[in-house]
């Protein structure tokens, strides 16, 4: 994540760089049963880590933070200056001193991800995001993680904490979110953001608050009616996978935070079946030899709205460094969710790459359209970042 800021040429458009983070890195994605339970633009360069996470640059009191922008969840934390070197490492941390803005607030913050709980305090801070700053804006101090054997991942992640972009509705306490305060202290021309991911790692991705950056992707933006005002959820038509009809109309969650697709095992496992991909001690999580073509795999087909949205093969798969070897992941994972939320599908980062994505807080609807693949991410400060 950089760890500068710089307003763009056009008038009135802030990016802030965005990268990926590595997929044996995602110490704090959530697993997908869990995301399912619970004026210009101004934009955010977002980076891309090893296409699995991606993670862009904010300010909380004038002190800079890494953040994975996350649409399945809502809402801000970082890691206090009183966590401990066991817990947050060498992350940067937020100290309630360093700050002129500070305000307490002291309510509780307990949190569970799937990779395991993060507990804190509230309090509130002016947060810049691009060159907009919300004013007294709550978030979560940090002060005990707890992510896998000896916290490995964490110490080790590329992030220092997440800022949600879901709905308040799903915010502890119902608090709004640094994107709500955006639109109530009118500091943006429109109540959107959109999301371009970069499929190159080298080049950063954007983030962009205010409405959509046109320059980012091909054709017309097709809409889509949100059906809940939770997560970023919609109705798929029917999803397809080569020949054979995966799901006919089914719920799906647009997020920003699971890197992969994800949906009912029973489905996923018939797409892997026609893959040749290899299911992971049973755990629904499949892996490919990496010498397969993978030109010649199915096509994933969404239908959301009468629109098509295809992924071809090679966007099927994701390559990861794994203890220095080369692994080819199938870039769908089977859930278990409980009966009272029915069938569902995750539309992640690997379907967010191939197709500009619009948040309509506005108008509770989601925007899509096939991204320019030659377009570069517009000029911004560089920085070094630890990664």
């Amino acid at each position: 994540m950089l760890s500068l800021i710089t307003l763009a040429l056009a008038a009135n458009i802030i990016r802030v760089p965005v990268k990926k983070m590595e997929i044996a890195d995602r110490a704090l994605q959530r697993s997908p049963e869990e995301t399912a339970m619970l004026g210009s633009p101004d934009e955010v360069p977002i980076k891309d880590y090893q296409n699995a996470q991606y993670y862009g640059p904010i300010e909380i009191g004038g002190q800079t933070f890494n953040v994975i922008f996350d649409t399945g969840s809502s809402n801000l934390w970082v890691p206090s200056k009183d966590c401990k070197i066991t817990k947050c490492g060498l992350h940067s941390k937020y100290d309630d001193s360093k700050s002129q803005t500070f305000q307490k607030d002291g309510r509780q913050f307990n949190v569970t991800y799937g990779s395991g709980p993060v507990k804190g305090v509230f309090n509130k801070d002016n947060v810049k995001i691009g060159g907009v700053e919300v004013k007294g804006a709550e978030f979560a101090e940090v002060t005990e993680l707890s992510f896998g054997p000896m916290n490995i991942g964490y110490l080790m992640a590329k992030f220092d904490g997440i800022l949600g972009l879901g709905f308040n509705s799903i915010s502890e306490y119902k608090l709004p979110t640094a994107f709500e305060l955006m639109i109530s202290q009118k500091l943006i021309d429109e109540p959107v953001f959109a999301f371009y991911l970069q499929n190159d790692m080298t080049k950063d991705g954007e983030l962009a608050f205010g409405g959509p950056d046109s320059s980012k992707f091909e054709g017309e933006l097709q809409y889509v009616p949100l059906s809940a005002e939770t997560y970023w959820k919609i109705q798929a038509d029917s999803m397809t996978y080569g020949s054979d009809s995966i799901a006919g109309s089914i719920a799906a969650i647009v997020d920003s935070g699971t890197s992969l697709l994800a949906g009912p095992k029973d489905q996923v496992a018939k797409m892997a079946a026609a893959a040749g991909a290899t299911d992971v001690m049973g755990k629904g999580q499949y892996t490919i030899d990496c010498s397969k073509d993978f030109t010649k795999m199915p096509d994933f087909v969404v239908t959301l709205a009468g629109k098509k949205y295809t992924l071809k093969g090679p966007d099927m798969v994701i390559k990861a460094s794994m203890m220095g070897k080369t692994q080819c992941m199938f870039a769908v994972m089977g859930i278990d969710l409980p009966p009272r939320m029915g069938e569902m599908w995750i539309l992640g980062d690997v379907f967010m790459r191939q197709y500009y994505t619009v948040f309509d807080y506005g108008q509770k609807r989601l925007g899509f359209a096939p991204v320019k693949s030659s377009v570069e991410a517009s000029t911004v400060v560089p920085a070094d970042i630890l990664v």
